[in-house]
């Protein structure tokens, strides 16, 4: 079982996706699950994992429409108003068994401290206790932020994406190093090694530039919580899909055998308490 934890789809509209701004014109088109299976077979994958890109029911619903359709859509990381009076009822009106987390942008509130809110964390209390998983999206100055909201919920599941997207462009490893070792010390928190190649330098960015921050996720995770994802389309902006999944078969060659089954899909499936992966009748 081979599963890909960390993509997305869209049907592209400026004002919706606001956030492909000039020089990211490879991304304003539609990307649907038929333009990622060939991806997948290529990488010899077996699934995937849908992850929210806009901060709106309809696009959480289209989502888990196209998991229900697609074998290859194995679950969704969706986005409900945690911070609403109706966050639970939003939550269930759309539990089943392929929504299996929630993720807001926590990156682009201007206020650091949004996830420390009463009303936001009254939103991850809804999560526990249906079981989702929540993930963090976040820059390196957020971290010791999410400590503290992962100190708070101990009995939540957390997911930080793209490793907290560290300086790999600059060459800048601490404090993220430190920050990131502190915050794997929480067991209920898992990584994916996704997003690097778009924090390099878009067009010269070498495998070994990587190299450095990979290392650092698995000596603080360990093989047991680290998860691939491959953060397609948006890597098209440095990167194919193959090129991304290439960089991480070479770096996990020097993983025994079940650790590298465990970063290629195992992990994932358990982090995310997957309940179908593959073809469904």
């Amino acid at each position: 079982m081979r599963i890909d934890a960390h993509q997305h789809f869209w049907t592209y509209d400026p004002e919706r996706y606001g956030w492909i701004e000039d020089g990211m014109e490879v991304l304003a088109r539609d990307f649907g699950p038929g333009d990622l299976e060939p991806h997948l077979a290529a990488a010899g994958l077996d699934a995937s994992i849908a992850v929210q890109a806009r901060q709106d029911l309809e696009e959480t619903d289209e989502l888990l429409r196209y998991a229900a359709d697609h074998p290859h859509v194995a679950a969704v990381v969706g986005w409900v108003d945690l911070e609403s009076d109706s966050a639970p009822e939003q939550l269930d009106a759309r539990l089943g068994p392929t929504l299996v987390g929630i993720r807001h942008i926590l990156q682009a509130e201007p206020d650091d401290e949004h996830m420390l809110r009463p009303a936001f964390q009254r939103g991850i209390i809804a999560l526990t206790e249906r079981d989702l998983a929540y993930d963090l999206l976040l820059h390196p100055r957020h971290l010791p932020i999410a400590l503290r909201l992962v100190d708070a919920h101990p009995g939540q599941t957390f997911v930080l994406d793209h490793l907290a997207k560290p300086f790999i462009a600059r060459g800048e490893i601490e404090p993220w190093r430190s920050d990131l070792a502190r915050l794997a010390e929480r067991p209920q928190v898992s990584i994916k090694l996704s997003g690097l190649v778009t924090e390099a330098s878009w067009t010269d960015w070498k495998p070994d530039d990587l190299r450095p921050y990979l290392d650092a996720a698995l000596e603080a995770f360990g093989p047991e919580r680290i998860l691939f994802g491959s953060d397609w389309p948006v890597c098209r902006l440095a990167a194919t899909y193959e090129q991304v999944a290439a960089v991480m078969d070479d770096w996990s060659a020097a993983l025994s055998p079940p650790e590298r089954a465990a970063l290629w899909g195992l992990n994932a499936a358990r982090t995310y308490r997957l309940k179908t992966v593959g073809r469904r009748e």
